[in-house]
């Protein structure tokens, strides 16, 4: 039932948006028949939800470009596999786009921490800007006190399970079907149900480059409840005890699989295709992505949060939002803050963005989703949201350490030499 109605959702969707078809493209004549000089802007996004999307993104900035007749926007669509290496080639290149959306670990933590990005924080002194979540605000906020990201939207990432192959191995009574969450203890018991069912991969513990590592972070600190940070993100914490506990469990655990060859969307792809029982890498967004990439999926998808031997989850916090890049160009970095504005400042294009996106407002509104059962279904982990701990320094070369210490884990390295290698 659920499958249907996000295929019903979708279908209903792609019809609102072809009837706009033709906007962007008279929108674009009229501007090129204006006598005044265009400002051409680049954006580059993420496919965070429907910001993917081609046709729903030209949809979302038709309303901008009636607005800013001035200022076009053309649009280039990157993925998690090599959006990183496009956009540091790119700067070397001197070939940067203008706007690019993602999160602050890239924006913040990466590229605002190499000089690349434009500081935002004058888009913070706006009343709407006053309202966007102080948790939220933080983690845009570089230790300079620049902002190199105005946020749009939040998600918490979750796992998933198979609930038609838990079922059938006895592996349900494990999991709290209510709240969603389930116990370490019950993890563990979960997946010898399921290797004794026959289900030999009962998981995989992907690690060929960082692609979806939010999963396996989340999976490793919540088991024992380890940290990836020092609260106050100055420092990692992975060579603790707690964390060794946790990976020495899944490395000696029968059903869970160290696969030093599988990036997330492989893990995700052998889950949708029952070849495993769960997967450490979900949230609704790719619920709803995977449900259209795999018409014959025939199994009920159950989001469950990573297990804990603690009173509650701390699922990885996402955050979306769009950074500026610094092209020496301040007529473009203007027009940039123009349509960051328009989107943010304005509540019908910003729950237009906040929707496309499949995620959360990162400011208190009203229910947008109200009566949409997947949303209301996922809304369930947003209080499990933990620290938000991407931000701290020297956060680009820590991802590539955690994937690279996953991979010595999983061929049988000593796991106290193996996280001796992650920076501290």
């Amino acid at each position: 039932m659920k499958k249907i109605y996000i295929l019903l959702c979708f279908l209903l969707s792609a019809v609102l948006l072809s009837s706009c078809n033709g906007k962007p493209e008279m929108i674009e004549s009229r501007e090129n028949n204006n006598s005044q000089e265009i400002t051409e802007l680049v954006l580059w996004t993420f496919p965070v939800g429907n910001w993917g999307n081609p046709t729903s993104v030209a949809n979302m900035l038709t309303g901008f470009h009636k607005e800013y007749p001035n200022i076009h926007i053309s649009v280039e669509y990157l993925d998690y596999e090599n959006g990183d290496e496009r956009v540091n080639q790119a700067v070397l290149d001197g070939s940067a786009p203008d706007l690019i959306l993602e999160g602050p670990e890239r924006l913040v933590a990466a590229w605002g921490e190499q000089g690349w990005m434009a500081d935002l924080s004058d888009l913070w002194q706006s009343e709407k800007a006053g309202m966007i979540y102080n948790h939220i605000r933080k983690a845009c906020q570089h230790q300079n006190g620049a902002y190199y990201e105005f946020p749009i939207c939040m998600s918490a990432h979750c796992m998933s399970i198979n609930y038609d192959m838990f079922q059938e191995a006895g592996a349900l009574s494990y999991i709290d079907e209510e709240s969603h969450t389930w116990t370490t203890e019950g993890f563990i018991e979960a997946v010898r149900a399921l290797t004794a069912y026959g289900q030999e991969n009962a998981g995989i513990v992907y690690c060929k480059n960082q692609s979806g590592d939010q999963g396996t972070r989340a999976l490793v600190n919540n088991l024992y409840g380890g940290s990836f940070t020092d609260a106050a993100h100055t420092t990692y914490t992975i060579d603790s005890q707690e964390n060794r506990k946790a990976l020495k469990l899944l490395y000696d655990l029968e059903g869970i699989i160290f696969e030093p060859d599988f990036s997330s969307s492989d893990a995700i792809n052998a889950f949708c295709k029952k070849e495993t029982a769960m997967c450490f890498c979900w949230n609704v967004s790719l619920e709803v992505q995977q449900t259209i990439n795999h018409p014959d999926l025939d199994f009920e998808v159950f989001p469950i949060a990573f297990p804990t031997d603690e009173d509650t989850p701390k699922l990885q916090g996402g955050i979306w939002g769009f950074g500026v890049f610094d092209n020496d160009s301040e007529e473009r970095i203007e027009a940039s803050k123009a349509f960051i504005r328009y989107i943010t400042e304005n509540d019908a294009p910003y729950i237009r963005a906040v929707r496309a996106s499949s995620y959360w407002p990162v400011r208190e509104m009203e229910d947008i989703y109200e009566n949409d059962m997947l949303m209301t279904e996922y809304s369930i982990f947003t209080p499990y949201m933990g620290d938000y701990y991407q931000i701290t320094p020297g956060w680009t070369e820590a991802r590539a350490a955690w994937w690279r210490m996953l991979k010595k884990v999983g061929a049988g390295t000593d796991i106290s030499e193996a996280v001796k290698d992650f920076p501290s």
